[in-house]
């Protein structure tokens, strides 16, 4: 039987929650784990480079000087790439880093970035992410209180719109929506923290 630590955003106590162990008490692969992250991160590359080729360099297309009899090497024009302001040949054009994974092992991933933080003793949950006052310096007390500095909040189909306000300017503080849950995100911060909704739509969508 799995279970995780209770926490209540308004203080005081909260009970021990079971926990679906096909979601969050599987093996933790880093493998997996360096599949789906590099996976993220190559979707959010913006491939926005490139250099000219010889065609979009401007310039003449007259040879620079005669074929033959100058004792110098042949060329065919001062816009190919060994002339200074120059084509580069095979530059970097404008492309896409994004690349297809398969939804097993994406799914696989996310089982394991939960089973991770629940083997750290890092995963809480809370009946809900609902806070009375969107005041950040607030916040950022009772999170002192809590122990919790580098954190990712999951909510449920929305984000509660005071605690969005509330840590909009703390750092390493985040939040999302449950639909939103991936692994970069969940293994880059310390401590993870799912609502009850989150907890209930993770365990659905996971364990099929």
């Amino acid at each position: 039987m799995v279970k995780a630590k209770g926490i209540n955003l308004a203080g005081g106590n909260a009970a021990e929650v079971q926990l679906d162990e096909a979601v969050f008490a599987v093996e933790v692969r880093k493998d997996i784990l360096h599949r789906v992250i590099e996976w993220q991160r190559a979707k959010t590359h913006r491939g926005t480079h490139q250099t000219k080729t010889i065609s979009m360099v401007s310039g003449t297309t007259k040879k620079p000087y005669a074929q033959k009899h100058t004792g110098r090497a042949r060329q065919g024009s001062l816009r190919s790439p060994q002339m200074r302001g120059g084509a580069r040949i095979f530059g970097p054009v404008v492309r896409s880093y994004a690349y297809s994974l398969p939804k097993k092992v994406r799914a696989l991933g996310l089982r394991v970035a939960l089973s991770a933080k629940q083997a750290e003793g890092k995963l809480f949950i809370a009946p809900d992410l609902s806070v009375k006052s969107a005041k950040t310096k607030e916040f950022a007390n009772q999170l002192e209180k809590l122990g919790l500095s580098n954190v990712l909040f999951i909510d449920g189909p929305e984000v509660n719109p005071n605690l969005k306000k509330a840590i909009s300017n703390l750092k390493y503080v985040d939040a999302l929506p449950q639909q939103g849950a991936n692994v970069y995100d969940i293994i880059r911060h310390d401590t993870l923290v799912l609502s009850q909704a989150a907890l209930k739509h993770l365990s659905e969508r996971l364990s099929k």
